[in-house]
């Protein structure tokens, strides 16, 4: 068997890859894996379960709370509710276990399980392997040992989480933000109600599309992956910004007023220096990953701030964070992570953050997001090539470094091997866009002739 756990969680076409019988299999496995650690001991287990709208997540969620149940787990069941709240939410209630059933910005067919540590953090891959291995077994015929009587485990909705998250979404903010309108794109997902909900009571005005979710309609032409909606309402309504979610909200990119979009880079340089005039950017330091544009990093460097980088997935940025203290942290495509506030990306968060510093300062989301230039950016794909070859190929080394010399300190080339297909990506960044391409181009070819 293939390994089924990916850098977040348990994906797939559900009812077809990820089925209720693997649901219940692998939420019974995760009870037994946490209980042998040690996770359960001296008390009766808890555990919060969540998920986003999608169709399927219906029929997940009540496999994975009967695995839960069976195994001897009591169960919160909080509903739709994005990422970071079930994450906030398994952290402040003392759980033992967080379930979120969703395929983030997937498309509808799809959908994922992922689970979270006591405190919403997310589980150790040595925890995901043995859970992984577990299942494994007893779908071979290897019989569970399941409590009977008094020791199943006892369900009930938790209502009060909608209003416990948003609680906490609104009290951590630096200030309130009256007096601005703002569209919330809500990709008819998991923060439709959450987010419009949270901006309100910290005083915006208020306009939201994308907020009528059907358990079809999830990420369909609307939310972080599919901006052209958002733009024109914003114009339209003649907005100071606006703000869009994926499918489980845990990310978040943002349009200014005059329809242009800001992304996840631009959001962190917003943000980082309003958390050090707060005297909250731990060691003056962003982690970022090596996709992160040139431009980020210029700009931190230039206001005397420092950045890490790590490994392509949010992932890698939170594990950067946590070894080290960082308090700020994310992707360009808008996961970031506000380590004092969530254990997660947290896009309703981070949007409200960012609505907080515009109030804060009066000045337009585009004069803030100016702080950084975006230097163009040019991504190929070459399939079918040996990318297991990209570091060890003297060709390779040698046409890069030429690349680099050409661009000097105003550009940028990564060559990086995907992890799921057998091709290698080929970024360049340059002050000026002809120049990217051409060298994009050029390296590109040499990736096809040398790993050919």
């Amino acid at each position: 068997m293939g390994r089924l756990f990916g850098t977040d969680g348990v994906r797939g076409v559900a009812n077809a890859d990820l089925t209720a019988e693997m649901a219940l299999g692998l939420s019974v496995a995760a009870a037994h894996v946490l209980a042998e650690a040690g996770t359960f001991e001296g008390h009766r287990p808890t555990a919060v379960v969540g998920r986003d709208p999608r169709a399927s997540g219906e029929f997940l969620e009540a496999a994975v709370v009967a695995g839960l149940a069976s195994a001897g787990v009591d169960v919160l069941r909080v509903g739709v509710l994005p990422t970071p709240a079930v994450a906030y939410l398994t952290g402040a209630l003392g759980a033992d276990l967080g379930v979120m059933l969703s395929a983030s910005h997937n498309a509808m067919p799809d959908n994922g399980i992922k689970f979270l540590a006591r405190g919403g953090h997310k589980l150790d891959d040595e925890l995901e392997e043995r859970i992984e291995a577990v299942y494994e077994e007893h779908r071979r015929g290897e019989p569970w040992e399941r409590p009977t009587g008094a020791g199943v485990g006892r369900v009930r909705e938790y209502d009060e989480g909608f209003d416990k998250y948003i609680a906490h979404l609104v009290a951590v903010l630096p200030n309130r933000l009256d007096g601005l309108k703002i569209v919330l794109d809500e990709a008819h997902g998991a923060a439709s109600r959450v987010s419009p909900e949270a901006f309100s009571r910290a005083g915006a005005e208020i306009i939201t599309i994308g907020a009528e979710p059907d358990g079809l309609n999830i990420n369909d032409g609307c939310g972080s992956t599919h901006l052209d909606l958002l733009k024109a309402a914003v114009v339209e309504h003649g907005a100071h910004f606006g703000i869009a979610h994926d499918g489980d909200a845990d990310r978040c990119l943002a349009v200014d007023h005059t329809g242009e979009e800001v992304d996840g880079d631009q959001i962190m340089a917003v943000l980082a220096l309003a958390m050090r005039e707060r005297s909250a950017l731990r060691s003056g330091t962003v982690v970022a990953t090596v996709m992160s544009n040139l431009g980020f990093k210029l700009a931190l460097e230039r206001e005397g701030l420092k950045i890490v980088q790590t490994a392509v997935g949010d992932r890698y940025v939170l594990e950067e964070m946590k070894e080290h203290g960082y308090a700020l942290g994310g992707e360009q495509s808008g996961h970031v992570i506000i380590l004092d506030h969530a254990t997660t990306g947290d896009g309703t968060l981070t949007g409200l953050m960012l609505a907080a510093r515009v109030a804060e300062t009066g000045r337009s989301l585009r004069e803030l997001a100016s702080v950084m230039e975006r230097l163009p950016q040019v991504l190929i794909n070459v399939p079918d090539v040996d990318r297991s070859r990209v570091k060890t190929s003297g060709e390779l080394a040698a046409a890069v470094a030429e690349a680099e010399a050409e661009l000097g300190s105003t550009g940028r080339v990564l060559l990086r091997s995907s992890g799921t297909e057998p091709l290698v990506r080929v970024m360049v960044e340059a002050a000026d866009i002809d120049q990217a391409r051409s060298v994009a181009g050029r390296l590109a070819d040499v990736v096809k002739s040398a790993l050919g």
